[in-house]
């Protein structure tokens, strides 16, 4: 009797054993954890997407993985039973990832249902509002990143152009309201295309990108911009950025007016007037790019006059063996701090009002865990600052009093976000779709 066959068969299932083994109990362990991990963030509130996100269609899903691997936030996604499900929905910023090399199309990156969102506005494929003529690009969209910035743009400037049927010497084509990303593609995009346009904004030139440390890498992925080409880096620093944006303001002589704030548009007759604190604009067409950022937030305490107190971190290069105090728990006071922490010398103490952080990236959470563990940066949960004195601060820490030696401290409590102007314009929120043009 022939015992081969048989032999061979069951060497086949032994060594098919070792592999599959090994592997069911990798997958197990993996979902194990993907579920310890989606229990940790729906008890902190944090597996929630808060702007765009993953859409995922389970239907189509293979489970394959590869959405999880190719997120560069690391985290956003997991899988569950076989199919890709969001686990810490608040990490996303939209990279768009998943999306990308999902082999089987089962991945969008969208902003899912926004009926019950009243800071999201509707808008159009195009990002014209329910109001013809005024559009809301960048941030303000609910979206974020500099390359979606740069492409809302690019569209809105094209849509009206479309639509342009003779241009007056009385006024402007666009009123750009905003100088960041999306206002300055904007800007490119109406100079390429002969418009009348002008730029306005309360600060100077660059928007969300002034408020990054120095030195941090911006994710922009391969985009074009207008009058210049492809940005083709996946990565560019603050620095390289913003000369990139001051060559081009030179370069195409772009009709930027700074320290010009807007404060509310009518429309008169047929065509928009925008009211700044520079004089009356008139237009036939408003974009608004201001950015979710908005005025800083004061914290109205004694001492916050004082010259030691500052809102933006333009350069962490320039502070070394100093206290400093961070005030804010988002991601813009976390990187401030982190920036601040990795300079020579200094203390860094981060001040938040809350229990916990609820939506750092998950870059932010590491570098902030590594620079605790390296006893250069602390946090104080449950904190707000009382007093700023000359050397010191005051501190209602779970409701005691305490004081810390400080040199300089950092406001990033949020900002007067432009909702009001935007209500009062009769632009809408969440409440029903806007039909596309």
């Amino acid at each position: 009797m022939n015992h081969e066959p048989i032999f061979t068969w069951f060497l086949g299932i032994i060594i098919l054993l070792a592999f599959v083994i090994p592997y069911i109990y990798s997958i197990r362990k993996k979902e194990t954890e993907t579920k310890l991990r989606l229990k940790k963030t729906k008890l902190l509130g944090q597996d929630k997407p808060f702007v765009q996100h993953p859409i995922i269609n389970r239907s189509v899903c293979i489970g394959c993985g590869i959405c999880v691997d190719s997120c560069p936030e690391g985290d956003v996604l997991g899988l569950l039973y076989g199919r890709s499900t969001i686990i810490h929905g608040s990490h996303c910023v939209g990279h768009g990832q998943c999306a990308a090399n999902c082999p089987v199309g089962a991945i969008g990156v969208g902003l899912g249902d926004i009926s019950e969102r009243e800071d999201i506005p509707l808008l159009t494929e195009n990002y014209e509002t329910n109001i013809p003529g005024i559009y809301i690009v960048g941030e303000l969209s609910g979206f974020a990143l500099i390359r979606n910035a740069i492409e809302h743009g690019v569209t809105a400037v094209g849509r009206i152009a479309q639509n342009m049927k003779s241009h007056s010497k009385e006024m402007y084509d666009i009123v750009i309201v905003g100088a960041g990303p999306a206002g300055l593609a904007a800007a490119l995009k109406a100079k390429e295309l002969k418009l009348n346009y002008i730029v306005i904004d309360q600060y100077e030139p660059g928007g969300t990108i002034l408020h990054y440390p120095r030195r941090k890498l911006t994710l922009v992925q391969r985009v074009a911009l207008p009058l210049y080409g492809e940005l083709k880096k996946y990565e560019y620093s603050k620095e390289e950025l913003l000369d990139i944006w001051t060559s081009l303001i030179k370069t195409h002589t772009l009709n930027l007016q700074t320290n010009c704030k807007l404060l509310n548009v009518t429309q008169p007759n047929g065509h928009f007037s925008a009211r700044t604190t520079e004089g009356e604009l008139k237009t036939k067409n408003v974009i608004l790019a201001l950015g979710r950022r908005g005025t800083p937030n004061k914290l109205n305490i004694p001492g916050e006059e004082t010259s030691k107190v500052m809102y933006k971190l333009i350069d962490a290069d320039t502070f070394k063996e100093q206290n400093i105090i961070v005030v804010g728990g988002g991601d813009s006071a976390i990187e401030a701090a982190i920036g601040l922490a990795s300079q020579q010398g200094n203390q860094v103490l981060v001040s938040y009002r809350k229990a916990n952080f609820f939506r750092l990236k998950a870059r932010n959470e590491t570098n902030l865990e590594k620079m605790m563990n390296e006893k250069r940066l602390s946090v104080l949960f449950n904190s707000n600052l009382k007093e700023i004195k000359t050397k010191d601060v005051n501190i209602d820490y779970s409701g005691e009093t305490i004081s810390k030696p400080n040199d300089f401290v950092f406001v990033f409590s949020g900002g007067e976000v432009p909702f009001p102007i935007l209500h009062s314009l009769g632009i809408e929120f969440g409440k029903k779709i806007i039909p596309k043009a």
